[in-house]
């Protein structure tokens, strides 16, 4: 049985996974697809430098931001299923790896149903570029076996609490997008019995030139905001990255937590 003509005549859309933010850690693929793209449907969160990859393809920005005004799912949907009906190379440019808190199901669902071909390309994520950044494996034999990686954002029927409770004694842990609920997390963590003495780092713009990073512990993150511990008065320009367990002991003893620098002066 063919398809509707629209259908057939339908383009191919790549979703691909732009890395934590250094240009050269995207794969040799995404600069490929970049470069042979007609149209460019691009994060918030994307590099200039990056885009810059693709000097021939439209570039549409459809980028969700925090606090700031973003681009509803449902019209993302729509406009990459457009796109893939007028243009014949879409490329679907994602922070990070597609595949994690991406929406990419969401996007992937809405393609398949318009019977539009697709295509995953993988990314480097955030967790992987923030701790060879600092030079800590998330993993470390008799220290932390298992990771987690979680978001506080979440969806319809659910509560963040839930995979917070449930992996509260994972012994490496990974919070994106958490910035403006880390103190929150962090009391949270302690009510469900996380050690307060456990390390914590913070990586803002993970393998990108502009990056920070803070190292205190879960008592620490408690008691003060991500900008503070940062040391940007609260201005965070990119996206943050909590990491805390045991891994980070080393690190978090090689580095005077901020928080505990001011109290030390102050004093």
């Amino acid at each position: 049985m063919s398809r509707p003509a629209e259908q057939r005549s339908a383009g191919k859309v790549w979703l691909v996974g732009a890395g934590p933010g250094a240009v050269d850690l995207l794969t040799v693929r995404a600069v490929r697809l970049l470069g042979e793209a007609d149209v460019v449907l691009h994060d918030a969160l994307i590099g200039d430098d990056v885009l810059l990859l693709a000097p021939q393809a439209k570039l549409i920005a459809v980028g969700k931001r925090c606090g700031k005004q973003s681009t509803a799912q449902r019209f993302i949907n729509q406009k990459l299923i457009h796109a893939a009906l007028t243009h014949t190379r879409v490329v679907r440019l994602k922070g990070g790896d597609p595949m994690l808190f991406g929406r990419a199901q969401e996007e992937m669902d809405a393609l398949a149903a318009a019977g539009i071909d697709y295509e995953v390309v993988p990314g480097i994520t955030a967790a992987s570029a923030a701790s060879a950044q600092i030079r800590v494996s998330l993993t470390r034999r008799g220290i932390a076996r298992s990771v987690a990686l979680l978001t506080p954002r979440a969806g319809e029927g659910e509560h963040p609490s839930q995979a917070l409770r449930a992996n509260a004694d994972t012994p490496t842990l990974a919070l994106y997008m958490a910035s403006h609920e880390s103190m929150a997390i962090a009391r949270e963590l302690m009510s469900y019995g996380r050690d307060p003495a456990t390390p914590v780092v913070v990586v803002e713009n993970a393998s990108h030139p502009t990056s920070r990073e803070a190292f205190t512990t879960l008592q620490g993150l408690a008691e003060q905001p991500v900008g503070a511990l940062l040391g940007t008065a609260g201005i965070l320009e990119g996206p943050v990255l909590v990491m805390l367990g045991e891994v980070f002991l080393e690190a978090l003893q090689q580095h005077t937590p901020f928080w505990q620098g001011d109290s030390a002066s102050a004093a």
